[in-house]
């Protein structure tokens, strides 16, 4: 699948201009969708390849994430900047970045999100304790979904 950045971006620029928060487009080829979120500037865009002869079946929803408590005023989500699929380690034979009770810091990597075949290493926004991993490893993550609970420490 070939897609012309330029043309994506201008794309991308009319919807930010207009304000449009959600847009889809599918031709025999290629289906594209972009939503913007709630962050200010925040953009996903997720595209597919229609005319692979394998491609896994397209569903309309996602299954739902399990529900989770709200946070406690010392606790802080961290969740999905992309719609992906979320990997708790590097690597299927690699240990996993943390657990829960893992006593994290600023920036360090908790897990990865594969967004149109590219790998985003999603970081710790503050230091603290994982108390609570909410996805699953090479499942699909939707923009916004939390992914971990850090107790602030």
């Amino acid at each position: 699948m070939t897609v012309d950045i330029e043309k994506l971006r201008a794309l991308l620029d009319v919807l930010t201009e207009k304000d449009i928060a959600e847009f889809e487009h599918e031709d025999e080829a290629t289906r594209i969708r972009v939503v913007r979120g709630a962050r200010p500037g925040a953009v996903v865009t997720h595209m597919t390849n229609l005319a692979q002869p394998h491609a896994a079946p397209r569903t309309e929803a996602p299954p739902a994430a399990p529900t989770a408590t709200e946070p406690a005023s010392d606790s802080v989500d961290v969740t999905s900047p992309f719609v992906g699929t979320f990997y708790r380690s590097p690597s299927p034979d690699a240990p996993s970045f943390v657990e829960v009770g893992s006593v994290v810091r600023v920036g360090q990597t908790l897990c990865i999100v594969e967004a149109m075949k590219l790998m985003n290493e999603i970081e710790a926004e503050c230091s603290g304790t994982v108390t609570d991993i909410f996805a699953q490893s090479g499942k699909a993550v939707e923009f916004g979904q939390k992914l971990f609970r850090i107790k602030q420490a």
